[in-house]
């Protein structure tokens, strides 16, 4: 939907942020996305800036007046700067730099007072081929300025009301009976369609919300919002080419608390647990749930001997808190395996040596750090 090599930047301006407002409680991020969107579908683009020119052109071959004149001088002016602006920002954006994006709008707001003047003037000509042609060109460019512009809801309005709603007055202004018709709908239509841009809109920034939101949950535990197994093993692959230490830990005796109090004081047990051991751990490096009552470390600064201490702080910490879950209070102890994965070796080795550590801490009696045998030898 979104082309995420380029990042194009957010209006500053005051009537520009106006103009770009998706609302409120929009994530940067989306707002992001949704600007990116208004410099998308180039052909759209440009195919509504080479039919306004061979309009106002043609017009102006067949009433060769001053006002007509200017008209088409005006247009091909902002094509040729709206181009060329596109351009640079495009440009912009790829390199990561700021983009003229408040120009750009206004320029998209000026070339819509273009199309409508254009169909004004043609109406006031009393030559119904001009006119028809002014109107049904500017009808025209409703469409691609709902398509090409909803994701600012308040700009592709203004757009649209620029750039056909001059027809109405002219209508009203022609001096023709039947047109007074025409003068009476253009308004209906114009409500219609801005009301189609804001449907849109709410569309597309609930379907930006949902991707965001699956793919935060797509690499988070639904539980604890800590990092999952999934988002742990990503990282330990964008650090292949250096040394990380992968610690495990695992909740003593955690069965024993879903059986006495239930399944829902456990799931807010683990939740106080995990926040225990994200507050502690987490300058050492990436914290997670790989699963049930399993919180794992992948730190990739610092050696196991300066973890050492900070789990045996964590260790102290957690057997002297007491947590309380709806109306029980519960006291608990970790125990810990600790292993090396080292520069460009998979995972999986690593993550056994850990897991046989861990479990080596269970059977010498629980509450301790134990750290795989590799590392003992490697040191």
């Amino acid at each position: 939907m979104v082309d995420t090599t380029r990042t194009f930047s957010l209006p500053k301006w005051r009537f520009t942020r106006w103009l770009a407002d998706p609302g409120k409680d929009v994530p940067t991020a989306i707002r992001h996305a949704l600007i990116s969107n208004l410099f998308g579908t180039l052909p759209i683009f440009i195919g509504g800036v080479a039919n306004t020119i061979l309009v106002s052109a043609v017009i102006a071959l067949r009433k060769p007046e001053p006002l007509f004149l200017a008209w088409f001088g005006l247009e091909v002016l902002l094509g040729i700067v709206r181009t060329w602006v596109i351009l640079i920002a495009y440009r912009g954006a790829a390199r990561q730099q700021e983009t003229p994006t408040d120009l750009y709008l206004l320029l998209a707001l000026a070339w819509a007072f273009g199309v409508g003047a254009g169909a004004f003037i043609s109406l006031l000509s009393g030559d119904w081929v001009v006119a028809a042609l002014a109107c049904l060109s500017a009808a025209a460019m409703m469409g691609g300025i709902c398509f090409r512009n909803f994701a600012a809801q308040r700009l592709a309005t203004a757009m649209i009301v620029l750039s056909f709603g001059p027809a109405c007055l002219g209508a009203l202004l022609s001096g023709e009976p039947i047109m007074l018709l025409s003068g009476l709908q253009i308004p209906f239509y114009l409500y219609a369609m801005s009301k189609a841009v804001y449907r849109l809109n709410g569309m597309l920034v609930s379907t930006m919300r949902a991707e965001r939101d699956n793919d935060h949950w797509a690499r988070h535990d639904m539980l604890t919002g800590l990092a999952n197994r999934r988002s742990l093993v990503e990282l330990n692959e964008s650090a292949a080419e250096q040394a990380v230490v992968l610690v495990l830990m695992d909740i003593d005796h955690f069965k024993a608390v879903n059986d006495t109090y239930g399944h829902q004081v456990g799931d807010s047990v683990l939740q106080a647990v995990g926040k225990i051991i994200a507050g502690h751990l987490t300058p050492y490096g990436a914290v997670g749930r790989f699963g049930g009552e399993e919180f794992a470390l992948i730190a990739s600064t610092g050696s196991v001997d300066e973890l050492l201490p900070a789990l045996g702080e964590l260790l102290a910490i957690m057997e002297k808190t007491p947590i309380v879950a709806a109306k029980a209070t519960v006291r608990l102890t970790l125990s810990v395996g600790v292993a090396v994965r080292g520069a460009f070796e998979p995972f999986d080795p690593a993550y056994a040596a850990a897991d046989e550590a861990l479990y080596r801490a269970k059977r010498a009696g629980r509450n301790r750090i134990q750290v795989a045998e590799r590392v003992k030898v490697a040191g």
